[in-house]
């Protein structure tokens, strides 16, 4: 256990493939306490979804654990149980993978990220141009080299 994490009690917590848990290993963030229990779980082939629900809900009951990290397909397979985790601590962060693009329309952050702020495109006043008239920044990008030809005289 790393000096900072035993005095604030905060870790993270891995479920995913392999890899995932290998680089977040390495990284320094493994972990495991006087019960013997990790701070990871790797998801092999013949893992079920049951498990990684246990595992998920294992994290979520541990008063020493502030973020969760998922492999997006994992959470896919008990998307019930992380949809229906709504608390700030532990947060659920949803990771790609190496083997399965990520799609940020299942991710539970920003569902509820959307539900806060509308898309783009909506007619709200948080998605008009923030800037004035006289302060473009496009247009003025466009201007400069023509600005620069009538201060410095060059044609």
């Amino acid at each position: 256990m790393s000096l900072e994490s035993e005095e604030l009690g905060s870790l993270f917590a891995v479920i995913g493939d392999e890899d995932t848990c290998v680089g977040f290993l390495l990284g320094g963030i493994g972990e495991v306490n006087e019960d013997r229990e990790a701070n990871f779980m790797v998801v092999e082939k013949d893992t079920t979804p049951d498990q990684i629900e246990a595992c998920f809900k294992k994290f979520l009951n541990r008063p020493d654990i502030a973020i969760i990290l998922i492999n997006q397909v994992y959470a896919d397979m008990i998307r019930p149980t992380v949809d229906a985790h709504s608390l700030a601590v532990p947060t659920v962060l949803e990771i790609p993978s190496k083997q399965y693009q990520y799609d940020a329309a299942k991710d539970s952050i920003l569902k509820r990220a959307q539900v806060s702020w509308p898309a783009v495109g909506t007619s709200t006043p948080f998605h008009t141009n923030p800037f004035p008239e006289r302060f473009q920044p496009a247009r003025e990008a466009l201007l400069a080299p023509q600005l620069w030809q009538s201060v410095s005289g060059s044609k």
